[in-house]
């Protein structure tokens, strides 16, 4: 096919989304950011919610059971506004949109994870605990160099899918105004009105980004996998 025959709207489409790819692509770092920030925050608070919900006394665990009922009774977009238009004013904190995005992103992402770390605690042998007592260690030092080490690679695949929930929950951040990549393609899909070849474009470069994540997670599992507990390639 002859350039000559290529009808004008397809051109026209083409030539828009040419144009508008670099200023897309520009907010792959800002999700990539915001992915990566609430991953982080959600593994810092989840590791010792979820040692507090096995272990701790029963006032400290139904503390961290509400956090978990609440994160995850409401939804993500409520919790971007009630935080940003409400709670860090109250608190006289300016984090900005992506610091906002990235901490309710990662409290959120705490709940879950929290979740997802207490299963692979429970599923260990429970007499680790007391065989760390036998040999002298404090019940401190057998969390964490005994059961932690394991629950953590145990908990690997269901990280890798908290990592692909929080990557599509980042695009709701483009309500606060946080420049990621659905607030980039909705910026010129308004004013060129290609709603569908943009959107499109965006959903690709999401899913590359889903694709590269699960890649490289999944690689981790096999080398961090634990004979008997995981089978490599599930």
């Amino acid at each position: 096919m002859s350039p000559s025959s290529i009808p004008d709207s397809t051109v026209h489409i083409l030539s828009t989304i040419i144009e508008a790819f670099p200023y897309i692509l520009e907010g792959t770092l800002v999700t990539v950011v915001l992915v990566i920030g609430a991953l982080s925050l959600g593994f810092c608070l989840g590791v010792p919610m979820a040692v507090t919900q096995v272990y701790a006394p029963r006032p400290a665990a139904f503390l961290v059971s509400f956090y978990v009922w609440f994160f995850r009774g409401v939804p993500v977009l409520l919790l971007l506004f009630l935080f940003y238009y409400g709670l860090f004013g109250l608190m006289g904190l300016d984090v900005g949109t992506i610091g906002a995005s990235c901490i309710v992103l990662g409290m959120t992402s705490a709940a879950y994870q929290s979740q997802i770390f207490r299963g692979a605690i429970m599923s260990l042998p429970a007499g680790q605990l007391k065989a760390g007592r036998a040999l002298g260690m404090t019940d401190f030092q057998t969390i964490r160099h005994v059961i932690l080490p394991q629950a953590l690679r145990l908990s690997i695949p269901g990280w890798s899918n908290e990592y692909s929930i929080l990557l599509k929950d980042s695009a709701m951040c483009f309500a606060l105004g946080t420049p990621e990549i659905m607030a980039r393609t909705h910026f010129v899909a308004s004013r060129t009105y290609e709603h569908l070849p943009l959107y499109i474009t965006a959903g690709l470069i999401y899913f590359a980004i889903t694709m590269a994540g699960v890649t490289l997670l999944r690689r981790l599992e096999r080398k961090a996998r634990i004979p008997g507990y995981s089978n490599a390639g599930m």
